[in-house]
């Protein structure tokens, strides 16, 4: 019997003309734009300067700025209100006002103060820009200290730091985001297309023939579910195969830790989809629960935020979060080479979820003569 419904299962998803290529188009994408457009490294911030010297140090600090590639430079204002007026009118970031007599200050020992004043509309952008151009300033000053006294800054006792970087040493926000994508893409096809299947064969009538017939409970959902099981497979090869081609990005793991997992995931995430079936009588009323469970998924799973800034309460819904759970493992086995065992916690929570996701699925399906 399973052999037959899997039959009809194949043939409704080829003859559909928009399936097949949202399984091959969705991940290439979503892997090729969103990691460039979902980041966090700020670039290209808008820098308005009063430079209120005009000596040689206040232009090399300018320079040096600007050099930098996280600045460029697009308003000159003879006083901070004109700067103020170019951030009120969105044509800067960020202000930095250099004092009269700074050069003099600085040879004279006495010490130079800049200020810098950020547009924190968006607090992150204003706080990372702060920051870089904190650092850079910084920088500038112990490159004017030792210019100064060479000989003094020879003789004193400095500590030397050793950073290292481990599992993403150049920083590359897109090695972080890559892993995190194909989750979400699995999330999407395989939780989002078993509810729109289900509920389309209802308002089409076909659901009518599967209810008259002997088919058990059991075998509808296992049915519905294999499908999708083998497509979660084909969009995670295609998401291996974009990451090494584009971003050359080889999980340090063992590819056989993340099939099973995904293998986990995939039946878990499909059950979800199936349950969301049972109780949604049209597909309008699928789709709106279906973004209901994604958006919170979605924010809760740490693809953007750390689960550890978030308040205790919304810790306590994330673990109850599948898609949070399949992120660690994706990015533990891709960047730090994890395995089952140290994901030990992952992969139990993740067969706790798809056993009672599609033990929900089989409880809920009604067959109705």
């Amino acid at each position: 019997m399973i052999k037959y419904l899997l039959k009809k299962e194949f043939k409704q998803i080829l003859r559909n003309g928009f399936l097949p290529k949202m399984i091959f188009m969705f991940p290439l994408n979503v892997l090729l734009i969103f990691p460039w457009a979902a980041s966090y490294e700020i670039k290209n911030l808008n820098l308005s300067v009063i430079d209120n010297d005009h000596s040689s140090y206040s232009q090399l600090l300018t320079q040096k700025i600007i050099s930098s590639n996280y600045f460029k430079l697009t308003n000159v204002s003879p006083n901070y209100k004109k700067a103020l007026q170019s951030i009120e009118k969105n044509e800067s970031d960020i202000i930095l006002e250099i004092p009269p007599h700074f050069e003099k200050d600085l040879v004279n020992r006495q010490g130079g103060k800049v200020m810098i004043s950020a547009n924190a509309v968006n607090g992150t952008k204003g706080s990372i820009g702060m920051t870089y151009l904190s650092s850079i300033v910084t920088d500038f000053n112990g490159q004017i200290i030792e210019d100064l006294s060479p000989a003094a800054t020879n003789n004193t006792p400095n500590i030397q730091l050793d950073t290292q970087y481990r599992f993403n040493p150049h920083l590359n926000y897109r090695v972080f985001m890559v892993p995190a994508l194909m989750v979400m893409i699995l999330t999407l096809l395989c939780g989002f297309l078993p509810a729109v299947s289900i509920v389309t064969e209802k308002e089409k009538g076909t659901m009518e023939q599967i209810n008259v017939s002997p088919v058990s409970k059991t075998m509808f959902i296992l049915a519905k579910l294999i499908p999708f099981w083998i497509i979660g497979f084909i969009a995670i090869t295609i998401g291996f195969l974009v990451a090494w081609a584009v971003y050359g990005l080889i999980p340090v793991g063992y590819f056989a830790s993340i099939y099973l997992f995904t293998a986990i995931y995939v039946l878990a995430i499909s059950g979800l989809g199936l349950v969301v079936s049972n109780y949604a009588a049209t597909l309008q009323q699928a789709m709106f629960m279906i973004f209901f469970f994604m958006m919170l998924f979605i924010m809760l799973s740490g693809l953007y935020t750390p689960i550890d800034s978030m308040p205790e309460w919304a810790k306590w819904i994330a673990a109850f979060n599948p898609l949070k759970h399949f992120m660690i493992v994706m990015r533990s086995i891709y960047l730090k080479g994890s395995n089952p065992l140290q994901l030990l916690n992952q992969l139990l929570a993740l067969i706790g979820f798809a056993v009672f996701f599609n033990t929900w699925a089989v409880l809920s399906y009604k067959k109705k003569n």
